[in-house]
């Protein structure tokens, strides 16, 4: 069940990295070179790997990322829509 719910979170969680990226916010104009590299696609490779890695440690009975990860996931939200919405 906590292995479903990462998921999905996952799923949350690029959708919204990929809406903050299409939102043209000034901010993400002002991020370093490296993170312009491929378009900006090298955030969605490490919000990826940060996945992968939830994945895997809950898989093997380590419930409590499942609850950081779920914290990530607040986080990325309230952060995107500061972005999305120019509240920031």
């Amino acid at each position: 069940m906590a292995i479903l719910l990462i998921f999905l979170l996952g799923v949350g969680n690029f959708a919204m990295h990929k809406a903050v990226l299409e939102s043209r916010h000034p901010l993400l104009g002002q991020l370093p070179w490296f993170v312009h590299l491929l378009g900006g696609r090298i955030g969605l490779v490490s919000e990826f790997l940060v996945l992968l890695a939830a994945l895997l440690l809950v898989a093997n009975e380590h419930s409590g990322w499942g609850i950081a990860y779920l914290a990530y996931s607040l986080f990325n939200a309230l952060a995107a829509w500061l972005i999305i919405t120019r509240r920031l």
